[in-house]
C-alpha cells in the first residue's frame, strides 16, 4: 500500500454488517474490500484518456478535413 491516503467512510449499519460478513467469508479485511470497490468504481467512471498525440500539432484551423487532398498533394515526391 504505497502512498495511501486515510479517509473515513460512514456506512449504514446493515451495509457494514454485510461488508464484515463478506470480508470474514473471504478471509480479508473490510478495508481491503472497500479499497477494491472504490478502485473498480473509479476506473469505471474515469473519463476516457486521449492519446498524447491528439491535437499535438493543433493549428486551430477547423478546415483540415476539407483541405486534406490539397495538403496531401503537397507531400508528393517530385
Amino acid at each position: 500500500m504505497a502512498d495511501t491516503q486515510k479517509t473515513t467512510v460512514y456506512l449504514d449499519a446493515d451495509d457494514y454488517r454485510r461488508l464484515k460478513a463478506i470480508a470474514r467469508a473471504r478471509g480479508r479485511a473490510p478495508a481491503e474490500l472497500v479499497r477494491e470497490a472504490v478502485a473498480r468504481y473509479a476506473a469505471s467512471e474515469a473519463p476516457p484518456r486521449r492519446a498524447r498525440s491528439v491535437a499535438a500539432g493543433a493549428s486551430r484551423r477547423g478546415d483540415l478535413s476539407e483541405r486534406a487532398e490539397e495538403l496531401l498533394a503537397g507531400l508528393k515526391r517530385r
